[in-house]
């Protein structure tokens, strides 16, 4: 339960870190990246059953 909601928390900071802002243009992907390996390790460590 908690892996899931770990997993609906990370897939919705993802898609609020897209740029597609004027103002966040000028980022580029880092923060989508960030992110996306944080869910990747989140969901590694799912199918591991550590979390």
């Amino acid at each position: 339960m908690l892996g899931m909601i770990l997993i609906v928390i990370l897939v919705l900071a993802l898609v609020g870190a897209l740029p597609r802002w004027s103002h966040s243009r000028e980022w580029g992907y880092a923060p989508t990246g960030g992110l996306g390996i944080i869910l990747f390790v989140v969901v590694i460590l799912l199918v591991l059953g550590r979390i």
